[in-house]
C-alpha cells in the first residue's frame, strides 16, 4: 500500500472571547505550557505525521513563529493567516496541501490534550475512507430549543459529541470548501459538516476521549490541569 503524506492543520486563529483572559486563549498556559504548544507537540511527536500547518490570527503569526523557533518544532512548515470564520481558516490551511491524495487532520488548537491513540486511529481510518469524525457518546440529553423554548427532543443513545481532529483525503475537503464558497455557505462549525452537506463521502466515526476537552471557559484550564497531572 502506498504511504500517503500526513498533514496536520492546526486551527489557532480564534480570539477566545469567552475565556475573558485579555489575549487569545491559545497562549494561555496549562501547567507551564501554552495551549498552542501542547497542541503542536501532540502532532510533532507523532511518528506518522509528516508536516504541520498552523493557521493563525494574522496579528499573532509572529508570536507563533517565536514559539516554533523556541521549541525547535521540526514539522511546522507553514504558518498561515486565518479567515473571518472557522471554515475559511480551515480552507486556508488545507489549501497549503499540494497532494490531493494526502491525508489531512484538521485540529482545533483549543484541544491541547488530544491523544496519540486518537491521532493514529484517524490516520489509519483514512486508508479505507475519505472522511473521519472524532466523537464520543453523549452523556447528557440534548434538546433543540428556540427563543428560550424547547422545540424537540433527541434520542440520547444516537447522539455523539464531536471532537477534533477530523481527517480527510485532501482532495475531498478541498472540494467541500470549494462548493461551500460557491454556494456562499459559511455556517458550518466543523469540516465534516461541510463534507456531509454536499454528500462527498461517507464519514467514519473514530472514538474520541473525554480528556480531549476544548478549552472554552476559564474553568476548562483547571480541568485540563487535572488531566495533565493524572
Amino acid at each position: 500500500m502506498m504511504n500517503r503524506r500526513v498533514y496536520a492543520v492546526i486551527l489557532a486563529s480564534g480570539k477566545g472571547e469567552r475565556m475573558n483572559c485579555g489575549f487569545p486563549k491559545q497562549f494561555a498556559e496549562i501547567k507551564g505550557k501554552t495551549i498552542i504548544e501542547r497542541s503542536i507537540e501532540a502532532f510533532e511527536k507523532n511518528e506518522n505525521v509528516d508536516e504541520i500547518i498552523v493557521v493563525s490570527e494574522p496579528s499573532t503569526i509572529e508570536k507563533i513563529k517565536e514559539i516554533v523557533y523556541k521549541n525547535n518544532y521540526k514539522k511546522v512548515t507553514k504558518i498561515v493567516p486565518g479567515g473571518a470564520v472557522r471554515a475559511e481558516s480551515s480552507s486556508h490551511g488545507v489549501g497549503e496541501v499540494a497532494e490531493d491524495d494526502a491525508k489531512v487532520l484538521i485540529h482545533d488548537a483549543a484541544r491541547p490534550l488530544v491523544t496519540q491513540r486518537i491521532i493514529n486511529d484517524c490516520i489509519s481510518a483514512l486508508d479505507s475512507c475519505d472522511a473521519v469524525h472524532t466523537a464520543i457518546k453523549a452523556t447528557d440529553t440534548i434538546i433543540e430549543a428556540e427563543n428560550g423554548m424547547m422545540k424537540a427532543a433527541t434520542e440520547r443513545s444516537r447522539m455523539m459529541q464531536v471532537q477534533t481532529p477530523q481527517g480527510f483525503r485532501a482532495g475531498t475537503i478541498k472540494k467541500a470548501h470549494s462548493l461551500a464558497k460557491k454556494e456562499g455557505f459559511a455556517g458550518a462549525t466543523d469540516d465534516c459538516g461541510i463534507v456531509f452537506r454536499y454528500g462527498l463521502s461517507e464519514i467514519r466515526i473514530v472514538e474520541g476521549d473525554r480528556t480531549n476537552i476544548k478549552i472554552t471557559y476559564p474553568e476548562d484550564i483547571t480541568i485540563a490541569e487535572m488531566f495533565v497531572e493524572a
